[in-house]
């Protein structure tokens, strides 16, 4: 789950759930339950009653006393309830409910929206669990949170299905095993027990789970954003020396004594290997030249080779420079810096 702001300045669930608060709410757990009584779970009708299909209301998903809140008062009471693990339950006092009354206020909240989303999964567990159990109210109540979220969402129509034929099942035994009154208030109960220690414990999984993604997902956004930030730190080093050398040779050339023009005329070759023909050039029967620069040394070595003009352009530049430094002389008293025009046939 993503961290995100909401409007007045307060930091969702998201972020509350991570260092500290997270510690908060696992030490508040074993009294989540006790601060306000759950509504008892519904019992299978008595035989002779009509099935469960006929007496079945919809469940409402936000209570009247919860869509009456302002939007600070929801968001104050969101963050709590996440804090403290109350995500889907119990009724009337839940992230959930909070965030779907919030949602009605805000319909543009991008941060109650994704809230929401993450919370569908294990509210949809919670729903199966409920059913399971024989506790077709809060199965009913769930399933509503789960509808008002999206209506669109996958495990709607099933859960729908799954818990009327659950009641039916229930209604049916019901009637052929005629509970006493007695026994359905100790099942009623034992329900009640079942559900407060299996969705405590459920939370309090879930609460730790976000945590750990949201733990996950800032470790990787800190290496993404250390690796981003060498890789830009070793690019402008890299550029860094790539102008310092640049200058470098410029001066270098620039410091060059310039000879006069006959100086170069004194020059002497000894060997002077002519350049390679590039493959494709030959192939294609282009001709051209390269008129390069470069200076000789003391020793008649050749140093500073560039391409003062080419025809073609990139053609047969390389060729060109790498058999000019092939080239020697006979020593000179002094460097010389001239120019020799290569020319390329593919006929010669």
């Amino acid at each position: 789950m993503s961290t995100n702001t909401t409007a007045g300045g307060r930091r969702g669930p998201r972020r509350l759930l991570t260092g500290t608060a997270l510690a908060l709410a696992l030490a508040t757990l074993a009294s989540c339950g006790k601060d306000e009584p759950a509504p008892a779970p519904g019992a299978a009708p008595a035989a002779g009653t009509q099935g469960p299909a006929a007496e079945q209301q919809p469940a409402e998903a936000v209570s009247a006393e919860v869509a009456a809140l302002s939007s600070d008062e929801l968001r104050e009471a969101a963050s709590k309830a996440y804090q403290e693990s109350r995500l889907y339950a119990p009724g009337g006092d839940n992230a959930m409910e909070y965030y779907l009354a919030l949602r009605d206020k805000e319909p543009a909240n991008a941060g109650v929206a994704s809230a929401l989303v993450d919370l569908l999964p294990m509210t949809v567990i919670a729903t199966e669990q409920s059913r399971d159990r024989g506790d077709f109210a809060e199965a009913r109540r769930l399933l509503a949170l789960i509808e008002k979220t999206d209506s669109s969402y996958p495990a709607v129509e099933r859960l729908k299905n799954t818990i009327a034929s659950a009641e039916t099942d229930a209604a049916r035994r019901a009637q052929q095993e005629q509970l006493t009154a007695e026994q359905e208030a100790e099942r009623r109960q034992q329900l009640e027990r079942e559900r407060q220690e299996q969705q405590r414990q459920a939370q309090e999984q879930a609460a730790r789970d976000l945590a750990a993604q949201q733990a996950a997902a800032q470790q990787e956004a800190t290496r993404q954003e250390a690796a981003r930030q060498e890789a830009a730190r070793q690019e402008a080093a890299r550029q860094e020396a790539a102008r310092q050398e640049a200058a470098r040779q410029e001066a270098a050339r620039q410091a060059a004594p310039r000879p006069a023009a006959a100086a170069a005329s004194d020059l002497r070759p000894i060997s002077t290997p002519a350049p390679r023909y590039p493959p494709d050039a030959l192939r294609a029967g282009t001709s051209g030249e390269v008129q390069v620069e470069f200076t000789v040394g003391v020793d008649g070595s050749v140093d500073g080779v560039r391409v003062v003009r080419a025809n073609p352009p990139r053609v047969f530049d390389r060729e060109a420079v790498n058999a000019v430094r092939r080239w020697r002389f006979e020593p000179v008293g002094a460097p010389v810096t001239t120019r020799r025009t290569i020319n390329f046939n593919p006929t010669q």
